[in-house]
């Protein structure tokens, strides 16, 4: 279906692409992954021929159709509806043309064409693909023009998969996405019948739904079979392996040049001195695996407050004109709580984020705040009120005057932003290091609670298994809105559900939420076709059973929790202490200080197998009770 033949891309003088290639077989579906400004969007804009490579050559089937979501989001009259079912050329201009046809034969077959498309089956294809990104029956057939920015892009995604085209081109298809509609496009695009390459740093769609990685580093493309969690394992086998072999060359190199320096010029050895000499320039250096030290977040941790920390009593909300958005809720927060927020946009989640940041005051009923509460709210629109024209140090200098410049780039730091970052124009930082900067405005004065709206959406993958680890050190409160399974599945033990203008607990997990996103769709589509309702078990007992045994067994999962947590930040100083013993610098110095760092190494195991026992006994005893 697609080649990439020695491909080279250069924008503003910088190298993405050189000698990329790559090839792309019909029917595939590959996940494209790489960090941040590797330039994978670019290369989709390559393939798609909206800009042309320096060199190199892009070569597609014949004739095949190519689609990707439009930049422009539509806007008008049309509704959701027409403008999915127009995205459809070839059986728009069939329709058309069927109108003015007088020939029996041109009429023949154009419907012997619309059959073969199976186009009396397009509204209804077209409405269920709406429905799945979260339009229900009246919102499909309200003008285009009431929605906001981002339902407009969930429209023009929805007239790309309606198409079907040949090859499809996503890019971060989630983005505009809440949790239920992005758990719906997983699996749409998971039995998608044609081509498709994919970005998106969303780790459970590049599971679900592709069957090889494409990997862009060091501006060249390697491909990798199975889901993202295949191709981390085997990528990081290669680079463990790499490493070791970059250190058994660097020993042979050293132990060759010490032959060299001293036989060179003695008569009886120059022969072997010399052939030693061209072995070494015929040594290819193997790269040394350097750990990207930006991808770290650091919350400072707040002191302890009494619980609860906020309690909601029969409170309600909502905005200036018009009814409440939600009503009777009665809510109580700790300190050590981790709730992800359910429920599809539009139901009130961020409204609720609101309330709890003050940002809105109840309309009815109470909320109770402890008194030395402080909170952290980051929500998608702050970004955009980041001052453009100063550097994270300057917007942090305005933020805290009190505190010296060392400081302020110390809690940058915290979150990436080192070096010539710290001291960037907030308006040249990519969208990654703005979230960063925005994390790093929020926590500046070590908030109990965090509330946090969609903090992902700019992250790449390794920059959200950073943030995973980072919530799970984390000693004060969170609550997570985001589309993001796998982290809510990491970072959260409790789950809230915004739905039916209230928000309440959710006696389940993801993977009940999701069968009960799948029933209730297959119920929407028997009634859809006048079905009566099947009889079925007491799913509502079920799922309480289910509840009630998960909640004999929540203390040992968070023991779990915070003992792999503990394992992994031990094994990250572990790591950093066999480097530095590793050293031959450090045994020029003070001996104190080889000393010193042994110790630690020792402490540090004996502290590891003591989580790792932990983990074990909590785990063992976990499945004990059926959990």
């Amino acid at each position: 279906m697609l080649t990439i033949d020695g491909v080279t891309y250069r924008i503003a003088g910088r190298t993405l692409l050189e000698c990329a290639t790559a090839r792309l077989p019909a029917g595939a579906r590959i996940g494209l992954v790489g960090r941040n400004g590797t330039g994978k969007s670019p290369l989709l804009g390559l393939i798609a021929g909206t800009i042309a490579p320096a060199d190199g050559d892009i070569r597609i089937r014949n004739k095949a159709r190519i689609g990707t979501v439009a930049q422009e989001t539509p806007t008008g009259k049309q509704s959701p509806l027409d403008i999915v079912l127009a995205a459809d050329i070839e059986r728009a201009a069939l329709l058309a043309e069927a109108e003015t046809a007088s020939d029996p034969h041109r009429v023949a077959e154009i419907h012997e064409r619309l059959a073969d498309i199976e186009a009396h089956r397009a509204e209804a294809r077209a409405a269920s693909i709406l429905a799945g990104l979260g339009f229900d029956e009246a919102s499909q057939a309200r003008a285009i023009e009431e929605f906001s920015g981002g339902w407009r892009m969930r429209v023009a995604l929805a007239a790309v998969l309606f198409a079907k085209p040949d090859l499809l081109l996503l890019d971060e298809p989630t983005n505009h996405l809440d949790l239920e509609a992005a758990m719906w496009l997983e699996g749409f695009l998971a039995t998608y019948p044609n081509t498709m390459l994919l970005v998106s740093h969303d780790r459970d769609l590049l599971n679900k739904a592709v069957d090889g990685i494409w990997h862009l580093e060091g501006q060249k493309l390697v491909a990798y079979r199975g889901g993202y969690d295949r191709f981390e394992r085997t990528r990081r086998e290669a680079l463990v392996h790499q490493s070791a072999m970059a250190t058994r060359q660097a020993a042979e190199r050293k132990r060759i040049e010490a032959f060299v320096d001293r036989f060179r010029y003695k008569a009886s050895k120059a022969r072997q001195a010399q052939s030693r000499i061209k072995a070494l320039a015929r040594m290819e250096p193997i790269a040394a695996v350097v750990a990207d030290r930006n991808e770290r977040f650091d919350f400072p941790q707040p002191e302890p407050l009494a619980p609860p920390i906020v309690t909601l009593d029969g409170a309600s909300v909502g905005y200036d004109s018009g009814e409440p958005i939600l009503r009777g809720l009665n809510l109580r927060i700790d300190m050590d709580d981790r709730i992800a927020l359910l429920g599809a946009n539009g139901n009130g989640k961020t409204t609720l984020l609101r309330l709890l940041a003050k940002r809105l005051s109840p309309l009815e009923g109470k909320v109770h705040r402890s008194g030395k509460l402080k909170v952290g709210y980051f929500a998608q629109n702050q970004l955009e009120e980041l001052p453009e024209g100063q550097t994270p140090v300057q917007h942090m200098t305005a933020l805290m005057p009190l505190l010296g410049e060392a400081r302020l780039r110390g809690h940058l730091g915290r979150f990436g932003l080192t070096g010539d970052r710290a001291i960037t124009r907030i308006a040249d930082l990519s969208g990654g290091e703005k979230a960063r900067l925005l994390l790093a405005t929020i926590t500046r004065d070590a908030p109990h609670l965090l509330l946090l709206d969609e903090p992902t959406n700019h992250l790449d993958v390794d920059a959200r298994e950073a943030l995973v680890q980072a919530l799970n050190e984390y000693e004060g409160a969170v609550i997570l809105v985001t589309h993001d399974a796998h982290l809510v599945e990491l970072a959260a033990d409790r789950l809230w559900l915004v739905a039916d203008g209230t928000c309440k607990s959710y006696e389940g997990d993801l993977d009940d939420y999701r069968r009960l996103l799948l029933d209730a769709a297959r119920a929407e589509r028997r009634q859809a076709r006048g079905e009566k309702p099947k009889a079925s078990v007491n799913k509502a007992d079920e799922r309480r059973r289910r509840a009630e045994a998960r909640a004999v067994t929540a203390n040992l999962r968070k023991a779990i929790k915070t003992a792999e947590a503990r394992v992994g930040k031990l094994q990250a100083e572990k790591d950093s202490l066999h480097a530095k013993l590793a050293d031959p610098k450090l045994y020029d110095g003070p001996a104190g200080d080889v000393t010193t760092l042994n110790r630690r190494a020792g402490e540090i195991d004996r502290d590891i197998e003591a989580a790792e026992s932990a983990w074990l006994e909590a785990q063992e005893a976990l499945e004990a009770a059926g959990g």
